[in-house]
């Protein structure tokens, strides 16, 4: 049996890539995603190359992401989300604050449910199993897992799925469905100036690369968003977002995520990978109707609470309410609100159930 470092290579998924291998990679996913928005297909710049990415990745290509993809789309996607929190929208969030505590919540359940299910189906400890199933960042609860002796390659592997199984799934039902273009929320800047546009992404760059240094998860994504959002608040407007920059911002994301995937990884665990796929499909229905709930109690629209809940990547799923048109703030909020109550609270509330466990026991 491998250990869990060798293990952890296997499906670790930022090595370093050469010029040729990013470039390479960079115009596939450039492509791929203009043949998704020709197609029109939802959310065609992330899917297109996240698709395109996993394919390669599958049949062995030698292509990898560009070191810092990730960090430098979210910096773009934090600041477009930003500007939609003008004053009145950012008294509405907040006026609507039992829901996102709530679709927190539910997020700790389902998570608790899928840590059961991945226990008895696929065979894994209750440690991996849980951290498995959390979703705080793939990141996070593979650092925090490790901590309490969760298998970290077995983490990675189960929330990279996760949140490529959410990305595919919820933006195609939603188009099926004709759930698009009913937001009434617009951007607070609609005019473009080159000045403040780098202004606004140095700053947000900046306050970026500080939260990560803190160690704060998700820290290219709350920096940016934060300083947008406050800026947007105080009525400070230095430039809208091109469309070109946002698609480019998706695209790299779609790419990061995209060269997650590994085929010697999925070849090891194909157990694990068929109940983890389950037990997310499970995870998706379950927190739709739970939504669906929420938004009834809430008075807010059905499609924006699912969204709001949907348990994929925080910055994707924001993406999916931005390219959509579905109450981005609202599901921005959720999503932030999630990542922070179940990173600071999944540690203890774990630490706790083991004491009592000992205590049953003794």
């Amino acid at each position: 049996m491998p250990s869990n470092q060798e293990a952890l290579e296997v499906v670790r998924y930022q090595r370093p890539a050469g010029l040729r291998a990013g470039a390479a990679a960079l115009l596939l996913c450039g492509a791929s995603g203009a043949l998704f928005s020709v197609a029109h297909a939802p959310v065609p710049w992330m899917i297109g190359p996240l698709l395109a990415m996993a394919a390669s990745r599958f049949f062995g290509a030698p292509l990898e992401a560009p070191k810092g993809a990730r960090p430098v789309g979210q910096v773009v996607i934090g600041c477009a989300l930003g500007l939609y929190f003008t004053p009145t929208v950012a008294r509405e969030v907040v006026a609507h604050w039992y829901l996102l505590v709530a679709a927190a919540l539910l997020a700790i359940l389902l998570a608790y449910v899928s840590g059961w299910f991945l226990t008895r189906s696929a065979g894994l400890d209750r440690t991996t199993a849980l951290f498995a199933s959390v979703p705080g960042g793939a990141a996070e609860m593979t650092i925090l897992g490790e901590r309490f002796g969760a298998h970290p390659a077995r983490v990675v592997v189960a929330q990279s799925l996760r949140v490529i199984i959410v990305v595919l799934t919820v933006p195609f039902a939603f188009t099926l469905l004709g759930l698009h273009g009913s937001d009434a929320f617009r951007v607070a800047q609609t005019e473009f100036d080159f000045a403040g546009l780098m202004t606004l992404i140095a700053v947000a760059a900046a306050a970026g690369a500080v939260l990560f240094r803190l160690g704060t998860p998700n820290a290219w994504m709350l920096g940016p968003l934060t300083i947008s959002i406050v800026l947007t608040v105080l009525e400070v407007h230095l430039s809208s977002i091109p469309t070109l920059l946002s698609n480019l911002a998706q695209m790299l994301l779609g790419c990061a995520l995209g060269s997650r995937f590994e085929r010697e990884s999925l070849r090891s665990s194909p157990r694990l990978i068929v109940m983890v796929c389950i037990s997310v499909l499970l995870g998706i229905v379950f927190s739709a109707l739970a939504a669906w709930c929420i938004a009834v109690a809430g008075a807010v629209p059905i499609a924006t609470m699912v969204l709001a809940t949907a348990p994929g990547g925080m910055a994707e799923m924001c993406i999916t309410a931005k390219v959509l048109q579905l109450g981005v703030p609202l599901v921005t909020a959720a999503h932030v609100t999630r990542v922070i109550i179940l990173v600071t609270t999944t540690g203890p509330i774990f630490r706790l159930a083991k004491r009592l466990k000992l205590k049953l026991r003794s």
